[in-house]
């Protein structure tokens, strides 16, 4: 008894720290952002403005400290523009419904189509398809080490562009473990293995709206001046994502080769699963949906169909055939799609107030051309995604985006959204980094040589290609 006493006891001292020092954080954000925004008395900046500079700056040190979970912020953010800036006959509404407009964003489009690409992942998750075809379409690429390697950055690329990046990564390194397992510990094709998964799951998830929140949040910001739907988003995303896949790859090749000529894959072949009980008809209803979804979502101008009304197809589907039940429902990634709703919040409060304007006023961007500002946007989400969260990062600078690219918002927003799945640099910069990190087999240094590669060539491309397709 006195050991489980001692050992409660250490327990709840962690706690105790821990709770002290996230308050600390908390507080000191508070105050650093009380005395930014509100104690100066700022020339031409509206009491609303100044709140809502409160709140930005707030909500940066909050994601940058890491004081409280990222979908916290976010819904504290709701709550204080509700709080200060809906309040009828305070500092900016007018009306009693004025404070909707900061929750509007959870029931928008945007939402519900990423919303229909967790449901998708989830059911390939569930019934076992993701790691199917991912056993199928790997056991096609033969025994040579750097083809294997192409076959799984490959299936992670696609998969991404459709998943969470985060599962994506946690499912690819499961279906490789066994394989992995079977490579010499010294040989250095462990960690071209290991570092292909999540630099193909980050280049990836630029590549369609539904591939990474930053997407979402531009298609958000963009949707009442210019209507980015599911197909133009993969003109501008994809054919970069494509060359920096391929960019990524050649590196890993050459600067992690294996010393043997042949793997084993023998560790690919299928285990029983849990989506492997689920009877037949759901497992095979799942890929003619998935199909049809992505489908629809890509031939939008033919057909007619918002993209979001497409994701009621998977949704409703698998939920009325039972192939997600509660247990899969409650797995979604909600949090997610509380940070989105909260971004774009922020970014209607920033627009709504005049502050993106004020601030623009204070930098010496009006003088950059329109590719200048694009390439120092793109580099500023990518540096900022490196440290914090690249939702958090691309829900501070979007906004801004759009203020100041008057005329051409779509070029400077959508290359900052995508420059942010290029912060690939350190463990901690993006999940799925974290994920391989996580297997013990990689250094800090690892990741450092192929985030830079990514984080200098990766915006300058994505820039040049979003101008010259847009501009």
């Amino acid at each position: 008894m006195l050991d489980t006493r001692r050992q409660a006891a250490r327990l709840l001292g962690k706690l105790e720290i821990s709770s002290a020092s996230r308050l600390i954080k908390l507080l000191v954000a508070a105050t650093v952002a009380a005395v930014i925004a509100l104690v100066p008395e700022y020339s031409n900046l509206d009491p609303a403005a100044m709140w809502t500079l409160f709140i930005l700056i707030f909500a940066a040190g909050l994601w940058v400290s890491e004081a409280i979970p990222a979908f916290a912020v976010a819904i504290l953010i709701i709550g204080l523009e509700i709080l200060i800036l809906g309040k009828p006959g305070g500092v900016y509404a007018t009306g009693v419904k004025d404070w909707q407009m900061f929750v509007a964003p959870w029931s928008s489009p945007v939402m519900w189509l990423f919303l229909g690409g967790f449901v998708l992942g989830q059911a390939a998750e569930t019934t076992g398809l993701d790691r199917m075809m991912a056993r199928f379409v790997l056991k096609g690429f033969g025994k040579r080490p750097s083809v294997i390697l192409l076959g799984v950055m490959g299936i992670t690329f696609i998969f991404s562009m459709f998943m969470s990046n985060t599962a994506t990564t946690a499912m690819m390194m499961s279906v490789m473990a066994p394989v992995i397992a079977t490579i010499d510990k010294k040989d250095p094709f462990i960690k071209a293995l290991l570092l292909g998964i999540p630099f193909s799951a980050n280049v990836g998830g630029m590549a369609t709206i539904i591939g990474s929140p930053p997407n979402a949040i531009a298609a958000g910001l963009l949707s009442e001046s210019h209507n980015i739907n599911f197909t133009q988003w993969i003109m501008a995303g994809l054919p970069p994502a494509l060359f920096l896949f391929f960019i990524i790859w050649l590196y890993l090749k050459f600067a992690h080769p294996s010393k043997n000529p042949r793997l084993d894959l023998r560790g690919l072949e299928w285990e029983t699963r849990t989506g492997s009980l689920l009877p037949t008809w759901k497992r095979i209803l799942v890929f003619p949906v998935f199909m049809i979804t992505v489908l629809l979502w890509m031939t939008g101008p033919l057909h007619g169909m918002p993209t979001a009304v497409v994701s009621f197809i998977p949704i409703t589907v698998f939920a009325v055939t039972g192939i997600l039940n509660t247990t899969e429902i409650k797995r979604l990634n909600w949090d997610v799609l509380l940070l989105l709703a909260g971004g774009l919040s922020l970014g209607i409060a920033i627009q709504k107030t005049g502050l993106a304007e004020w601030l623009l006023g204070l930098l010496p961007i009006r003088s950059l051309g329109m590719m200048a500002l694009a390439f120092l946007l793109a580099y500023a989400t990518t540096l900022l995604s490196n440290f914090m969260s690249n939702t958090a990062a691309t829900n501070i600078l979007a906004p801004l985006g759009m203020a100041v690219a008057v005329g051409f918002e779509p070029i400077v927003v959508i290359s900052l959204a995508m420059g942010a799945s290029m912060a690939m640099g350190l463990p901690i910069s993006t999940p799925p980094n974290a994920i391989a990190f996580a297997s013990g087999d990689l250094k800090s240094t690892d990741f450092l040589r192929g985030g830079l590669l990514m984080g200098l060539l990766g915006p300058a491309v994505i820039v040049i290609w979003v101008y010259w397709l847009l501009g």
